[in-house]
């Protein structure tokens, strides 16, 4: 390894398998020491097993929804590299389960890509072809709401001492277009999370514990919330929001959120026109900005590699 003046330290969440394992093994490539982060010790050590031919990557067990776990996390680093120059919040799930056809998944985001595309404009509503359901109960978005959103908060204020030892401190929060605020009928969560001034990480907790609350009570609908997809599209909308809040609050670090594409993961049953070494494309490009470069920012897959 380079001496470790000149070495660049990065953790991924969610690294065990499918956009955060290839980002690991893309960053690593460059020469990064690559902390392969995972829920889940077995998987997070068989995925380390399978990036053998590098020396340069290690595996630490961390539950984005555990506080103890994260701080475990920050000791380790701290003890045994110093710093960390990137962060990226890669762990993620997508909050609903299918009945039935799961074809109807890709539909659903495929649709949704579409309004965003037109600029909320649709033409006839939509009606999926695949004869099977969205399924979203309570505990899913909760879960959802845990992992996507306060999970990748959680890590990333624990870390901060540590990105703040760094000269190039980057952050890159893994997102998706199904965040956009176009996608979000709920007028008042639409106004709080778009607006700049006044704009607070209590204003952002308030948006998303309203949603729980009102899903609690079956008002989901009632209170124009998303129809479907309706935790991962606030979870991650809350997660753009908290992005350009940690990019004001942080000056001399890039921190920005970037939706990979539409790829082929678990999370998506393997449906998408990404590889998943192609959606990692994005994330690893804003990892590696240069100094100077955009902060606080949301950017779509092409977006990113375009800078």
């Amino acid at each position: 390894m380079a001496d470790a003046a000149k070495q660049r330290y990065a953790l991924i969440t969610g690294a065990n398998k499918g956009i955060g394992f290839q980002i690991c093994r893309q960053l690593a490539s460059r020469g990064m020491v690559v902390i392969l982060a995972a829920r889940d010790e077995k998987r997070g050590i068989e995925a380390r097993e399978k990036l053998k031919e590098f020396d340069n990557v290690v595996f630490q067990q961390l539950d984005v929804a555990d506080p103890a776990s994260v701080a475990a996390v920050f000791e380790f680093i701290k003890s045994t590299f110093g710093r960390l120059d990137i962060l990226v919040n890669n762990a993620g799930i997508r909050g609903v389960d299918v009945a039935g056809d799961v074809s109807v998944l890709e539909e659903y985001i495929v649709a949704d890509c579409a309004f965003f595309e037109a600029g909320g404009q649709v033409e006839e509503p939509f009606h999926p072809k695949a004869e099977g359901k969205l399924v979203e109960t309570l505990k899913n978005a909760e879960e959802c709401i845990e992992t996507n959103y306060y999970g990748a908060k959680r890590v990333t204020e624990a870390l901060i001492p540590l990105l703040q030892l760094s000269d190039s401190p980057r952050i890159v929060n893994v997102s998706s277009t199904l965040g956009s605020l176009v996608l979000q009928p709920n007028e008042v969560a639409k106004r709080v999370l778009s607006s700049k001034e006044g704009l607070t990480e209590e204003r952002v907790d308030e948006v998303v514990q309203e949603f729980i609350k009102d899903l609690k009570k079956g008002k989901v609908e009632e209170k124009q919330w998303p129809p479907h997809f309706a935790a991962y599209k606030v979870s991650k909308a809350a997660l753009n929001a908290y992005t350009w809040l940690a990019a004001q609050r942080h000056p001399r670090f890039l921190v920005n959120s970037v939706c990979p594409g539409f790829a082929r993961t678990d999370i998506t049953f393997n449906h998408g026109p990404l590889s998943e070494v192609e959606a990692a494309e994005a994330p690893v490009k804003m990892a590696l900005l240069p100094d100077g470069g955009p902060s606080g920012s949301f950017f779509h897959r092409l977006e990113a590699l375009s800078l």
